[in-house]
């Protein structure tokens, strides 16, 4: 008989991971850019615009062991109360895990999946912009640990709630 805990220790600390994890295709699966005020949004001599960036790490399973993870990125850009620039990408991967434990496939769709695809929605984002009349938008590599820690956080903080209101209460 198989101890998995000890499998899920094992992946934990990063020894004998046993488990495979492929990546089978990756993709746009919605891209949307808006300019409202060009030109005016293009003139030289403008100070840098504010720019907001929205992120978000939308798994889902499509068959036993296949997943899509979706990276949902909204880089927001403003001068003032004016929108320079508004960037929303869904760039999705679909990923082949087999022998994981059940309680390391969370982390490692929400983690690793990301990890993965950022590079390539990075990119893409660069270069809708660039084509878009701007300097290409080179956002910063993100931590999809904290991200992912942050999620369960609220998540935790979600379930305190839910759990500390009276019976009855609507």
């Amino acid at each position: 008989m198989t101890d998995t805990n000890s499998g899920a220790d094992q992946m934990a600390d990063g020894a004998d991971q046993s488990g495979s994890f492929r990546v089978m295709t990756q993709y746009i699966k919605d891209i949307s850019f808006e300019n409202p005020n060009a030109p005016a949004s293009l003139a030289s001599g403008l100070p840098q615009p504010a720019i907001d960036i929205l992120v978000d790490v939308l798994p889902k399973q499509l068959a036993r062991e296949q997943y899509e993870v979706t990276l949902q990125m909204t880089a927001k850009a403003m001068r003032g109360e004016n929108v320079v620039f508004i960037v929303e990408l869904m760039y999705a991967g679909i990923f082949n895990i087999s022998g994981v434990p059940e309680n390391s496939l969370q982390p490692l769709l929400m983690i690793e999946g990301p990890r993965f695809l950022f590079p390539f929605a990075r990119r893409v984002i660069s270069d809708v912009t660039r084509d878009g009349g701007f300097p290409p938008l080179a956002l910063d590599y993100m931590d999809f640990t904290q991200i992912y820690r942050q999620q369960l956080a609220k998540q935790g903080l979600a379930e305190e709630g839910a759990e500390g209101e009276p019976a009855g209460s609507a």
